[in-house]
């Protein structure tokens, strides 16, 4: 992969791998092939010649485009937004078309939400460190260096957006949002203790600023329960999340990807206990089967959920029978 240097708001500048488009176009062969692009119709971009890319939700003939494509796509979309100086509940849903869907409404995933993270920045960096633009483009590059697996790198970014933010004296809701994503990439770097602190500091004010019915609250809430998980709390874990997903459910409903998740963190959180009842596992089999038919349905089988609920169940499954089955005597 080639160098890039990302600028900070500190002195020095420091050093984050640039995915080569290429690359990400090899890794979406095997799906795209004899596809063409939904937004310029061609199966090789006109003027870089990169091929198809597609990671998202869609599924059959639907979704394929080029990356170029996606981020002149989300470029103009954001243009017109502030050509009009629309509000934050009219920008932000251009916003996210640099890195969700606009068929699918789903976000992109692995190393093509990684392109789309680099062409975002190269798009806004040279905007004034106070434009709100660069400072989301940062945010979107440090998550899709993450989404791709990138974790030095991407807490690199997040570090320099985080110290910018604090610097320029963002409100608490975005110093919370930075804040956010810098978690889970601690915890991606096996950095659980940090990690932990920061996630329960970050969820109780999400709480107190949002309310628990805010979506922002309940992805707090399972990125919290995660990290409890992991440190292995897992009364503590159960407690949230039994708390949380009865209101994602009957705000966001069955098929978001937020209900998804705390379901499937509570499915983790029920089978990774020691302690766990002959009934706890039945209901880990239950929501495990449940919420691996609606991923499958609204992601797809390739959904980085989806994939994590069907390795998960077979094995679950397999820890129920044998609990089920009485020894035999010798």
């Amino acid at each position: 992969m080639a160098l890039q240097l990302l600028r900070r708001s500190e002195p020095e500048e420091v050093t984050v791998r640039q995915i080569d488009v290429h690359v990400v176009v090899q890794a979406c062969a095997d799906d795209t092939k004899g596809q063409t692009c939904y937004i310029c119709t061609q199966a090789l971009h006109w003027k870089t010649k990169e091929g198809l890319v597609r990671m998202c939700a869609c599924r059959g003939t639907a979704g394929f485009a080029h990356v170029s494509c996606l981020a002149e796509q989300a470029k103009i979309m954001v243009a017109e937004a502030e050509e009009n100086n629309w509000d934050n509940n009219r920008f932000m849903p251009r916003w996210e078309r640099w890195h969700t869907c606009s068929l699918c409404e789903q976000q992109y995933h692995g190393v093509v939400r990684c392109a789309l993270g680099w062409a975002c920045w190269k798009t806004y960096v040279g905007r004034p460190e106070t434009a709100s633009a660069r400072r989301l483009a940062m945010s979107c590059l440090g998550n899709g260096l993450h989404a791709a697996k990138h974790y030095e790198d991407a807490l690199t970014v997040k570090e320099a957006d985080f110290a910018t933010d604090k610097r320029l004296g963002a409100s608490e809701d975005n110093i919370l949002d930075v804040q956010s994503n810098l978690a889970i990439t601690y915890t991606s770097l096996g950095r659980d203790e940090e990690a932990l602190r920061l996630k329960q500091e970050i969820y109780s004010g999400r709480l107190k600023l949002k309310g628990i019915e805010h979506l922002d609250t309940n992805r707090g809430a399972i990125n919290y329960a995660t990290s409890l998980v992991i440190l292995r709390r897992f009364e503590e874990a159960k407690a949230l999340l039994r708390r949380t997903i009865p209101v994602a459910r009957r705000i966001h409903g069955e098929d978001h990807d937020l209900t998804l998740r705390l379901r499937l963190t509570y499915a983790m959180a029920l089978y990774e206990d020691p302690a766990a009842t002959l009934d706890d596992l039945r209901e880990v089999v239950t929501t495990y089967e449940e919420t691996e038919r609606t991923a499958r349905r609204v992601m797809g089988g390739e959904h980085p959920i989806t994939k994590v609920l069907a390795h998960n169940l077979p094995k679950a499954r397999a820890t129920l029978r044998a609990r089920e089955t009485p020894p035999t005597s010798g």
